[in-house]
């Protein structure tokens, strides 16, 4: 059946173990909370996650923080954890509401929840004054059990979507993905381009960000792309194509190992390694043969990191 997406503040059926935050990127900090709920759901309670739809503050289209996951990304994440529904209104719907009110009319009232969990950072209510242990407290007048998942490091680094989106933007996307517990990627429609990289023997798909997206640092990175359930090496080209010149931020990627048209498609493309910052070249000539090389530098790479992973 797959994950039930609720839009609207609205009661759903049957006793819930709720999930509250944010939960961009969905990472190992967010799964700490995240693996809570679901595992209260032997208790006989649905796991639920409590989130917004990225754009309450900052998310796409948003003046904040950019988002590190697009709503498809992150819905599949939730589901992939054992998160059955998810109630994400919009962020106007409870803005004004108090702490009180806010667990009253939402956490009990509506979504019936007999467990709650939240991170040790959550705050809640009108201007966001009411923390963890203030939800611990009204929770428990409502007979509501709350579980507050603790601090997570990864290798002396806090773990927080902040800390990502700082990383990214230095090109450190190896201990980005060590702090999301995954690969940093993106799956945006392959649109058309110009055709210089078939071209020069490269052909490449190009995917334009969307507004409101993390942009890593401009330049080049090993990736791993993901078409039809089969993982193959890319050379992966973030930025504005000096050499050539681009009206909008783009992921240009080749794949040396395939040949197809994707076209119109949503295709999966993982950072996995940090080349070399964007570069203008001389010509359409150094520019090709600099495109051949990294992309045997981004499979030797790409090769060995899977090779590690099956380790």
């Amino acid at each position: 059946m797959g994950i039930l997406v609720y839009h609207q503040l609205e009661e759903l059926p049957g006793e819930s173990s709720v999930a509250i935050g944010c939960f961009d990127g969905v990472h190992r900090g967010h799964r700490e909370v995240i693996s809570r709920a679901v595992k209260a759901g032997a208790e006989g309670l649905l796991p639920t996650a409590y989130t917004f739809d990225g754009q309450h503050m900052g998310g796409a289209g948003g003046k904040g923080a950019p988002a590190l996951t697009t709503p498809e990304t992150k819905l599949r994440l939730l589901e992939s954890m054992g998160i059955q529904r998810v109630c994400q209104p919009e962020f106007g719907q409870v803005r004004g509401m108090s702490p009180e009110t806010f667990v009253a009319e939402v956490l009990d009232g509506l979504l019936h929840a007999k467990v709650v969990c939240c991170g040790y950072n959550f705050h809640f209510g009108r201007g966001g004054a009411a923390h963890a242990e203030t939800l611990r407290e009204l929770c428990a007048q409502r007979g509501i059990r709350v579980e507050i998942a603790p601090e997570v490091r990864v290798d002396g680094l806090s773990v927080s979507s902040t800390a990502i989106r700082a990383l990214l933007a230095e090109g450190y996307v190896e201990k980005a993905n060590h702090l999301l517990g995954r690969r940093f990627g993106f799956s945006f429609p392959v649109a058309h381009g110009r055709q210089l990289g078939r071209e020069m023997g490269a052909p490449t798909i190009n995917q334009p960000f969307p507004d409101g997206f993390v942009r890593p640092k401009f330049g080049v990175y090993a990736s791993v792309v993901q078409i039809d359930g089969e993982n193959y090496c890319g050379v992966t080209n973030i930025g504005v194509k000096p050499t050539v010149g681009s009206d909008c931020v783009l992921a240009e990627t080749w794949m040396p190992d395939y040949a197809g048209n994707l076209y119109g498609r949503s295709v999966p493309v993982e950072l996995v390694q940090f080349l070399r910052p964007e570069m203008k070249f001389s010509g359409i000539a150094e520019l090709r043969q600099r495109i051949l090389q990294d992309g045997r530098d981004a499979c030797r790479i790409v090769q060995e990191k899977l090779s590690e992973e099956i380790r």
